[in-house]
C-alpha cells in the first residue's frame, strides 16, 4: 500500500480526442529528494498523479520507488531494469505490501520485435503440501490464524523474478539495480499517516514477533508521522544479494534464515498468540524457478490486449469480461447502462474463473478456451437489460460452449486478501514493463525474518483452504509445489504491435475489475487515463452484493442498479492503480491515483 506524503492533484486532463490527451506542461517532474531542515531528515520526493514528457516514466504508488525508477532511466538503463529498481525500493517503503519475501507477475513487451513476455515468479506450496494443508480435523484453520503463521509462507519468487528479467531482458546487473534501494533502506524513508495506520492496524500481531516489533514498532511504539523510519538489516540483505546473487537466498545463508523462521516462528516469550509452524525446506528454496510463460490475449475493438496467464486468473478473466462486452457500444450508452453491463461481465467472468482456473501444472486449465470470443458469446446471452444475474452463478464450459449453457453446479467466489502494490514503467526505445508484486495481506504473515530486514508471505492463504462446495470442482486447493491462483493482472495494451497502454493495481480479487473498469473507462468511455483510474469503482465478483466506492453508493446511480435488481455494500476503497500511456507525439504519459492510498506516484525523465 502507498505511504501518503504529498498528494498534489492537477487538475484532470483535457477531453480524449482519440487518442490525444492535454496534459499541464509542468506535471510531474522527477525532483529529487529535498532536505527538511525542520526535522532534519531528507523528504520524498514530491507526489503527481499524472506526468508527461520524453525519456522514459515509471507509475507506481511510492515517490521514492518512482524516483529509483527514473534515474536508472536518466543513466541508460532500460524499463526492466528500472522496474527491478523501483521494486526493490518498494520492499523498503511498501514492506507491508511487497518485498523480497514475496512473489508476483511480471509482463514485458519488446520494442524491438513487437513482442509480449511474461514471467510467472508466483510463490509455491512447500513439496509436502498437501489439499489438507489448512484442514485441522477436517475442518478449515480459522483463516487470520492461516494468515500469521509459518503455515501459510510460500517458497519466495520475487529474488528469482528479478534475476530471471534482468538476466534476459535487461541491460544491468541485479547488483546495480539494488542500489538506490539499499541506500533507501540505510538512510530511511519519511512515516506518514498511512504507513503509520497500517503499523496500528498490525500492532497486536507485530508485538508477538520481536524481530517485526524491533523494525516496526520503534522503542515499543508506533512510529510517528514525520519521523524517519531505517532498516539496515534489510540494507544488509540487499547487498548480500547484491554481491553473492540471488543464490544467497535459494541455497544460500538467507535462504537457511528464511527456513528456520517459517519452521520456528520466533514468537515472543509470554505470548498467548498459537503460531503453527510451517513446511518449508531448504529443497523447497533451491527446487524454485520461475516460469517463462506465454501471455493471454485477445482482441478488443481493433486492439491486442495481453495480460498474465495462470497462475494468474487475471489475464484469463479480463479477456473474457473484455469479450462478453465486445458487442456493445459502451461510448453510447448511460451510465446505468454502462455499468449494469460492466458487472454483469464481471460477474460471469469470475463464476467461470472460480470453476476452471488453478495452477497449470497441476489443474487442466482451458486458457484458449476462457479467453476465446465463442465461449464469451455463449456467456453474453445471459445478460439483459432489464434485470440482473443472481450470483453465485454456474460456471459455462469454455471447451464446448452452448448458448447461454452452464457446466454444473454454481459455486461461491472464495476470499482473497486485499492488498499487493503495482508498477508501470516505460523507457525511451518504447520497451513497457506492467509489474505487480505482493506478500498477501497487508503486513503479509506478520513475520520478520530476525536480522534480515523483511517479511515473510502469507500467500499460501490464497488457496482454498477447502471445496465451497463439495460438489463442486476447486482448481485452487493446495498441492506439492502448487502455485496458488492469484488475481494479479498486469496488463498491456497494443494497436498494430506498439504500445497504447499498460496498468495494474492491487486489490485482491478486486484487481481484477479494478483493471476491467480502467481499461473500458480509457478505451470506450473517451476518458483520459489519469481520470479512468480516478473514477468510482464498483467490483462484483460473482457475489450475491457488489462493493461500491461513497461516491457511487451516494449516487443515484445506485438506486437505479437497484432496481434492475443488484445488491450492494459499500467499500470505503477498492485498487490502486498506475499506468502509462504512448502519446501520438512520442511522449509518454505516466498516471496513477489521485486520492486513493494518499495518491500515487506519476513521474518521467524528462517533463514536457
Amino acid at each position: 500500500m502507498t505511504r501518503a506524503l504529498r498528494l498534489t492533484v492537477l487538475g484532470a486532463a483535457a477531453a480524449l480526442a482519440g487518442s490525444m490527451v492535454a496534459i499541464p506542461a509542468a506535471a510531474g517532474s522527477a525532483a529529487p529528494p529535498r532536505p527538511d531542515a525542520a526535522r532534519g531528515v531528507t523528504a520524498a520526493p514530491e507526489k503527481s498523479p499524472v506526468a508527461v514528457g520524453y525519456g522514459g516514466a515509471v507509475s507506481s504508488v511510492d515517490p521514492d520507488a518512482s524516483a529509483a525508477g527514473i534515474s536508472v532511466l536518466r543513466k541508460g538503463g532500460n524499463a526492466v531494469d528500472a522496474a527491478v529498481a523501483t521494486a526493490a525500493a518498494l520492499g523498503v517503503t511498501e514492506p507491508y505490501s511487497a518485498g523480497i519475501g514475496g512473489g508476483g507477475y511480471f509482463v514485458y513487451y519488446q520494442a524491438r520485435s513487437h513482442s509480449i513476455r511474461t514471467l510467472d515468479g508466483r510463490e509455491t506450496a512447500p513439496r509436502s503440501a498437501g489439499k489438507d494443508l489448512f484442514l485441522e480435523n477436517g475442518t478449515p484453520l480459522p483463516f487470520d490464524q492461516a494468515v500469521t503463521s509459518g503455515l501459510g509462507v510460500g517458497t519466495p519468487g520475487t529474488p528469482a523474478t528479478w534475476d530471471t528479467a534482468l538476466r534476459t531482458w535487461g541491460s544491468r546487473s541485479l547488483g546495480q539495480m539494488l542500489g538506490p534501494a539499499r541506500k533507501l533502506a540505510a538512510d530511511g524513508f519519511t512515516v506518514d499517516a498511512t504507513f503509520r495506520q497500517q503499523t496500528a492496524d498490525n500492532e497486536a500481531r507485530f508485538r508477538d514477533f520481536p524481530a517485526t516489533a524491533g523494525l516496526f514498532l520503534p522503542g515499543g511504539k508506533l512510529p510517528a508521522v514525520g519521523s524517519t523510519l531505517k532498516n539496515p538489516d534489510l540494507a544488509r540483505t540487499y547487498g548480500e544479494l547484491a554481491h553473492k546473487g540471488v543464490g544467497a537466498l535459494y541455497d544460500g545463508a538467507v535462504g537457511r534464515d528464511i527456513v528456520r523462521t517459517v519452521r520456528k516462528p520466533p514468537v515472543r516469550p509470554g505470548s498467548t498468540r498459537r503460531v503453527r509452524p510451517g513446511k518449508l525446506t531448504a529443497g523447497d528454496l533451491r527446487a524454485y524457478r520461475t516460469l517463462s510463460q506465454a501471455p493471454t490475449h485477445t482482441r478488443y475493438r481493433g486492439l491486442d490486449v495481453y495480460g498474465m496467464a495462470p497462475s494468474s486468473s487475471g489475464g484469463t478473466t479480463v479477456a473474457e469480461a473484455l469479450n462478453i462486452l465486445e458487442k456493445s457500444d459502451l461510448s453510447r450508452l448511460s451510465e446505468q447502462q454502462y455499468l449494469h453491463r460492466y458487472l454483469e461481465a464481471s460477474r460471469i467472468a469470475f463464476a467461470d474463473r472460480g470453476r476452471w482456473v488453478g495452477d497449470p501444472a497441476q489443474e487442466n486449465v482451458p486458457t484458449k478456451g476462457l479467453t476465446s470470443q465463442r465461449f464469451a458469446d455463449s456467456r453474453a446471452c445471459l445478460i439483459r437489460d432489464d434485470k440482473a444475474l443472481t450470483s453465485p452463478l454456474a460456471p459455462g464450459d469454455p471447451r464446448h460452449p452452448k448458448p447461454c449453457g452452464s457446466a454444473g453446479k454454481a459455486a461461491p467466489t472464495t476470499y482473497e486478501g486485499p492488498n499487493t502494490t503495482h508498477l508501470t514503467v516505460a523507457d525511451k526505445w518504447g520497451d513497457v514493463v506492467a509489474y505487480t508484486l505482493t506478500i498477501e495481506q497487508t503486513g503479509g504473515s506478520g513475520i520478520v525474518v530476525p536480522g534480515r530486514g523483511f517479511l515473510l508471505n502469507n500467500e499460501l492463504t490464497d488457496f482454498s483452504f477447502a471445496p465451497a462446495d463439495p460438489a463442486v470442482h476447486d482448481p485452487n486447493l493446495p498441492g506439492p509445489g502448487k502455485r496458488p491462483r492469484s488475481s494479479m493482472s498486469p496488463t498491456i495494451v497494443l494497436r498494430h504491435g506498439r504500445p497504447v497502454v499498460a496498468l495494474g493495481s492491487p486489490g485482491g480479487a478486486t484487481i481484477i475489475t479494478t483493471v476491467l473498469q480502467t481499461l473500458v473507462n480509457h478505451l470506450d468511455r473517451g476518458m483520459p487515463l489519469v481520470d479512468a483510474i480516478a473514477a468510482p469503482r464498483a467490483s462484483q465478483r460473482n457475489a450475491a452484493q457488489t462493493d461500491l466506492e461513497p461516491a457511487l453508493w451516494n449516487s443515484p446511480l445506485r438506486t437505479q442498479l437497484e432496481a434492475l435488481g443488484h445488491a450492494f455494500k459499500p467499500n470505503p476503497e477498492i485498487g490502486a492503480a498506475t499506468g502509462v500511456q504512448r502519446l501520438p507525439d512520442g511522449r509518454w504519459l505516466a498516471a496513477a491515483e489521485k486520492v486513493r492510498r494518499g495518491g500515487g506516484s506519476a513521474m518521467v525523465v524528462h517533463p514536457k
